[in-house]
């Protein structure tokens, strides 16, 4: 058993929801989250405040599962992320479970 964590912007939840059942991955949670990047983008630099960082807001979800359905959605994912003309592809990683009960 693995832990899976996905995350992509708040515009690709519901397809991130159709990979995970494309992967059979049936049980798993998500959450709401703030997505930060360090560095000037041409929003902040036109940005009355500047000075003020912001989030985009992004999706998290994990999954513990197995080996060969983490496999099959990495292999989703990949195919997913090589036709989206967007700058924020989905990032997942996967986390060895030592023990759990």
């Amino acid at each position: 058993m693995k832990l899976v964590i996905v995350t992509a912007v708040e515009e690709f939840e519901s397809a991130i929801l159709k990979l995970f059942k494309k992967a059979n991955i049936e049980n798993f949670s998500s959450s709401d989250i703030d997505g930060h990047k360090n560095g000037l983008s041409v929003l902040m630099a036109s940005s009355w405040f500047a000075g003020q960082k912001s989030g985009n807001e992004s999706s998290l979800f994990f999954s513990f599962t197995e080996k060969e359905k983490i496999d099959a959605l990495f292999d989703i994912i990949k195919e997913f992320n090589s036709n989206i003309e967007t700058n924020n592809p989905i990032k997942a990683v996967v986390v060895p479970i030592e023990r759990f009960i």
